[in-house]
């Protein structure tokens, strides 16, 4: 029963999950979406694209990687993607993901800190899909925000073209398909003038 109740005490904890805010909002709403609903958007988004990774993916292992890799904002925040991978920040993300796993049974956590770090070093198969799935919902949510939702993160942290194309062609590394796909939309959205009008 005891281990029932770690379980349990876990669960409770990752609750505050929902209430870390991340940077883009919802398609269609008006609010910021909270990293326990990334987390949900992007599991599924791995399940839907498997097909177009690169290379033979273990779906299991990928949607683990991004169940757990996130936990750390719970201590550390979300801070934007494109000022946020320092040291400095990962070890901190590390320690909370850590801190997190020890209310589990022991040795139980163990799997998924693994699994954390394979995320974080990205150099497997399943590791370089998670990451560029990863990038997937905050690209769609800009592209497809509505009034001064289009391109809303980018345009309110000064995030440039380059800044964008840069950083996100990590997913070529995932799924050569995808990311085509996507740099193409995101070059049609640049060309329109995403990043320059004005908010109304």
């Amino acid at each position: 029963m005891q281990a029932i109740e770690q379980v349990l005490s876990f669960i409770v904890e990752i609750e505050k999950l929902k209430d870390v805010y991340r940077k883009t909002k919802p398609v269609g709403l008006d609010r910021f979406e909270n990293s326990a609903e990334h987390s949900w958007h992007v599991c599924l988004s791995a399940l839907m694209l498997k097909e177009f990774a690169n290379e033979p993916v273990n779906i299991d292992r990928v949607i683990k990687m991004l169940l757990i890799h996130d936990l750390g904002e719970i201590d550390a925040g979300d801070t934007i993607i494109y000022a946020s991978e320092t040291p400095e920040l990962k070890d901190e993300e590390a320690e909370g993901v850590a801190r997190l796993l020890a209310l589990l049974p022991e040795g139980q956590g163990d799997e998924y800190m693994q699994l954390w770090y394979e995320f974080e070093a990205g150099e497997t198969p399943d590791a370089r899909y998670a990451k560029a799935i990863d990038r997937v919902p905050p690209l769609l949510h800009n592209l497809h925000g509505k009034g001064e939702n289009h391109g809303h993160s980018w345009r309110t942290h000064n995030i440039s073209r380059e800044q964008v194309l840069g950083l996100n062609s990590r997913i070529d590394k995932g799924s050569s398909e995808l990311w085509q796909t996507l740099k193409g939309q995101l070059e049609e959205a640049f060309d329109s003038g995403i990043l320059n009008r004005d908010a109304k």
